[in-house]
């Protein structure tokens, strides 16, 4: 086996995480919080753009990016855990998406979308991947 077939079959990617810096309002004192992401797989990415695509009248495709940022922080977030029940009842909220709408603001959701693709492998912008997936 090649050094490449023996690096690839030791370091799966179902184990690769990562903590990220998303924001600085993140502290607690002086220590930044940081969250807890893992990587999508190839599979569950295709799942994840075919679950957020819609095909309506005469064909048109409709591709929800709001629903896929969403799902890709609620599935792909260890830490904090936005499907926690006890969590979101805490916060007054029915699920994990109006959990993670209610606590983080906007740029703070693409930062993160972004932290998760990067670590997934896409170097590209998310724009780019959404405008690939509507094709």
């Amino acid at each position: 086996m090649s050094k490449l077939t023996d690096f690839l079959i030791n370091n799966p990617i179902d184990e690769l995480t990562e903590e990220v810096m998303i924001s600085d309002r993140f502290k607690d004192g002086d220590k930044i919080l940081k969250f807890k992401i893992k990587a999508v797989s190839p599979n569950e990415f295709s799942e994840l753009q075919k679950n957020c695509t819609k095909v309506g009248k005469k064909g048109k495709v409709n591709f929800d990016s709001k629903l896929f940022n969403e799902e890709l922080i609620v599935n792909y977030t260890i830490e904090p855990n936005f499907k926690d029940s006890d969590a979101i009842k805490k916060a007054g909220c029915m699920t994990p998406a109006q959990f993670l709408n209610k606590v983080l603001l906007a740029g703070e959701v693409q930062g993160l979308v972004e932290k998760i693709s990067e670590l997934s492998g896409f170097d590209k912008d998310m724009d780019d991947l959404r405008e690939e997936a509507k094709n």
